[in-house]
């Protein structure tokens, strides 16, 4: 195990690895990292520390949006790995947050159609890195993910995503709803994807101003995100389990998108119609 700033007093936190991941220990460590800006996935604060003996990290949290969790003594003793944490542990991001309006700003750069993937609370970062993975090779502009019941770019996605970690802009929101909202005011479509939708991918319209959302790996889309949705796609099943990983499915709905933009299929950046297609 791998230990970092050991010479430290028992006073001060330190930096430790648990397998691939970082973690910051300690009340001093965690707020000098909010304020120098460093990413930071998550912050854990036990149960017994008073507010008010960590008023500034939480401050300078809010501030950042860096979500802050409560959790007992034992999950922070096994993250700092015996250093010292003072009931403060923060998990380092593996990358740096971009904002949404630095993706949608690149694909202006590029001359192209904005082109986003949307997780709506997809929690395995295993999915997360493998979506990244295939958003670089399709040529995704950005991915967004939730600040909240949603995987971060910790170093499991960074490996799983094959370095396209370092290629894909993520950027973290406080609210997805609120920001499809957003994006659609921006002539930004939005995509669905569910498995009941009574239009299968290869019968929509993906070309244009597009988001992909793809939902929870167990609960599918939630409520308010579904709503906020201009169409649903869903992929023809054939077999008897009926539904397929969230990151594979995300492949195949990027994939046919791409078919579709290259051959210049339908009317690009047109309003899609119920049953996904633009109207004539």
């Amino acid at each position: 195990m791998n230990h970092r700033n050991r010479g430290q007093g028992p006073e001060e936190g330190a930096e430790s690895r648990e397998g691939d991941e970082s973690y910051l220990a300690g009340k001093h460590p965690v707020l000098e990292a909010l304020k120098a800006g460093r990413p930071l996935n998550k912050i854990w604060v036990s149960e017994q520390v008073q507010r008010g003996q960590i008023a500034p990290i939480l401050e300078a949290a809010k501030a950042r949006g860096v979500v802050v969790q409560q959790a007992d003594k034992r999950k922070l003793d096994q993250m700092a790995q015996g250093l010292p944490h003072q009931g403060v542990v923060a998990q380092a991001a593996a990358a740096s947050y971009a904002d949404v309006e630095e993706i949608l700003a690149l694909a202006a750069e590029k001359g192209e159609s904005p082109f986003l993937v949307l997780l709506d609370e997809v929690e395995d970062p295993h999915n997360l890195g493998s979506v990244l993975r295939t958003a670089e090779c399709t040529g995704v502009h950005g991915v967004i993910v939730p600040k909240r019941r949603s995987a971060g770019l910790t170093a499991v996605v960074a490996k799983t995503s094959a370095g396209a970690v370092e290629y894909v802009p993520v950027a973290r929101v406080p609210n997805l709803a609120q920001t499809i909202d957003k994006l659609k005011e921006a002539g930004v479509w939005i995509a669905g994807a569910a498995g009941e939708a009574g239009t299968e991918v290869y019968r929509a319209n993906l070309t244009g101003p597009l988001a992909i959302v793809i939902g929870n790996e167990g609960r599918g889309l939630s409520r308010l995100v579904r709503e906020r949705c201009d169409f649903l796609v869903s992929l023809p099943m054939f077999g008897k389990i009926n539904s397929l990983n969230a990151s594979v499915a995300a492949g195949v709905i990027l994939y046919e998108a791409v078919r579709q933009r290259r051959a210049g299929a339908g009317s690009a950046g047109g309003k899609q119609g119920g049953d996904g297609h633009a109207p004539s």
